[in-house]
Parts: C-alpha cells; structure tokens; sequence
C-alpha cells in the first residue's frame, strides 16, 4: 500500500508562525493529488512535511502502514521532483538517473535496466549521455521525473515542476505527467500555484489559504460547488464574478438587489435565502455564467441589467468583455463572434441557476 496520510498536521515556525494548521488529508493509494493555493499558503511546507525535509511540529504522517515523523527521508520511500530540477551538472543523463540507485548498492544490471526502461517511457533514451547544460528546460524535467521513476517508490512528490517552464512546454509536461501516472500507477502529490495545473491533473485537489486546507474534492465538484468564496474566487481563470447586495422579498418570491439593477432568484434557492431577507450577501457568478441578451435569446427580464464595456479581449475561442455596471465591474465570457466595443452598452442576462450566494462576514457559502 502506498497511501499517504496527515493527521492534525501542523508547522509552526519560531516567532509562532504557523504555516500549515492542523492539516488532515487521506490520500489514496495510486491517487493524483494536487495541493493548489497562493504564494504562503502552506502547500510547499506540507509537501516537505511528507518528504521529511521539514519537521513536523505536530500530528502524524504514514506513508503506508508506518508513521514517518522521525523516519529520515532517504528511508521514507518517496520520491520528490523539484523546482529547479536538481541535477548533478557534472554528470551525464544516465549517471544522474543512476545515482540514487547506485548510493542504494543496486546491481549494475539492474541500474541499466530501470534506468533504460524510464529513459523509453520519458522519450529521453538519445540523451542519456549529454550533460544537464546540453538539454533544454523541458527534457531537464524529463530527466528529473526519470530520476523518480527508476527508484519505483511508494509515492511521487512534485514541488511546482513546471513553473520555470514556458507556456506552451507546461501543457505540454502536464499531459506527459497525467499520462505517466497512469501508466505507472503510482500516488502522486503534486504542488502548483496554477488552478489550471490543479483542474486538468488532479483526481483530487486540496485547495488551501493561510495553512489551512479549505476544500478536498474532485475538481469539477469544487469548480460547481466552492464551499467558500476564496475556493470560488481561486479556482477558475477568469475568476468568478462577486457583487455586494441585498436580498429583498416581492410577493412570494426573493430578489438580489444591487444600486443600479435587480435579478430574480431561482426557486430552488429560496429556502436556504429567506434568512437574508433584508441583509446583505455576496452574489458570485463565473464569466460564463454572463450572456449578452441580443446572443442569448429569450431570457426573463428580471434577470437582466444594463453595463458598460470597459476592455474587448479576443482569445481566439473566446471573448473576454470588462464590464461596469455603474456599481461592479464584472468579466464575461463570450461568443467570440459577438461584436462589442469600449465604451458600448449592452444589456446583460445573468444564468441565475448558475449563481452563488457568500455570508458577507463568513465567506461561507450559503447555496
């Protein structure tokens, strides 16, 4: 078994600075796990935690059936990918993929096999006696991951392997990574900073803010469903859409009211907002979520409200619109066949099915 385990993890630096609080996470065994969040957030921290290059101030980590709190990390069975790569640059492709197990006292016979057999599956095999100054950033990391791969561990760890990477190279190592983890069918925690990275590789993400894990689910769970509005402001590029209002009562249904307009909510969301009558809440709805009425056809009136363009940014399959409402300034994604200009008006439909109401002091969702 190679599942991974935190139990009330914490991290605390001299100064009672925490980094990472009480942190619990069950990951299973050939699990893809993405630990996503800002700079500082504490995902780095708690990846080292389980590398055991940081100590752990409390809680308890198993690697498998063992708890590795005072085991050292050569001993823990794991594998990590760094960063910056970390290659010796004095030796060849193979010698560095060969170290590790050399130190490990592995025959020679064997050292060739598993390290020829990495080199196929990563498309290295032509490089392995070049020298790490002689590869680009891209077969760099191939020759990182392959280093990984040869020690067969009990889990991967990767500390942001792609950020040094340029765009076009990160899509690519992303799917070459996701493909490797299902050949090899290993655990693999991996770290990044880009919510992009987190929704396309991870069977699971764990989203964290300030040390603290906010929400552990599938991605497309914590895209639709955010448990609160830093979950549903980090995940998803453009971000989401939040505008401050009131929640008022006609006849017998609800409304979110903001200065400049007003939009009817859904039946289905009633019940869990008859408590807000008259308070203040936070509306959230993803770019996506937001049609220009002439391109969505019928739609209810009350569910739409007049802005003012501010930026046109084609993407090629998309239009990004900036927008004003008077009060909000809202991004929207759209056809990108749709005409719009600076400084034109238009009128906006909101997918209310598709919104999303915050506590204006918990951030909490309410539905």
């Amino acid at each position: 078994m190679s599942k991974v385990t935190l139990e009330n993890v914490r991290k605390v630096y001299s100064g009672d600075i925490v980094a990472v609080d009480k942190a619990n996470l069950e990951i299973q065994d050939r699990e893809f796990v993405v630990l996503v969040g800002p700079s500082g957030c504490g995902k780095s921290t708690t990846l080292r935690m389980v590398a055991g290059l940081e100590e752990i101030s409390e809680g308890k980590i198993h690697i498998g059936d063992r708890i590795v709190n005072d085991v050292a990390p050569k001993d823990r069975d794991i594998a990590m990918v760094f960063q910056n790569y970390a290659l010796y640059p004095h030796m060849t492709v193979y010698r560095n993929m060969a170290f590790g197990l050399q130190l490990r006292k592995f025959p020679k016979d064997e050292i060739n096999r598993r390290v020829k057999e990495a080199a196929s599956i990563l498309g290295i095999t032509q490089l392995l006696d070049r020298k790490p100054k002689a590869l680009s950033g891209g077969q760099r990391q191939r020759v990182a991951v392959g280093r990984a791969i040869v020690r067969k561990p009990k889990a991967f760890l990767f500390d942001e392997p792609l950020s040094n990477l340029d765009a076009k190279l990160r899509v690519q190592m992303r799917t070459e990574i996701s493909k490797l983890h299902t050949r090899l069918q290993s655990t693999m925690l991996y770290v990044t900073h880009d919510q992009t990275e987190a929704m396309t590789m991870g069977d699971r993400i764990v989203v964290m803010k300030d040390g603290i894990i906010q929400q552990v689910d599938e991605p497309l769970i914590i895209y639709e469903k955010p448990i609160n509005r830093f979950v549903a402001s980090f995940i998803g590029s453009p971000p989401m859409n939040f505008l401050t209002g009131t929640i008022v009562r006609k006849k017998n249904t609800l409304y979110f009211n903001e200065k400049f307009f007003q939009v009817r909510i859904v039946d289905s969301m009633i019940e869990p907002l008859t408590s807000y009558v008259g308070k203040p809440i936070v509306l959230g709805i993803r770019p996506e979520n937001i049609h220009d009425k002439l391109f969505f056809g019928e739609a209810p009136p009350e569910n739409t409200l007049k802005a003012t363009v501010e930026v046109v940014e084609p993407m090629g399959s998309e239009l990004f619109l900036y927008l004003n409402t008077g009060e909000h300034s809202l991004i929207a994604r759209v056809d990108p066949h749709q005409k719009a200009e600076v400084n034109q008006d238009i009128e906006l439909v909101f997918d209310m099915s598709k919104c999303h109401f915050f506590d204006v002091n918990s951030e909490v969702t309410v539905v």
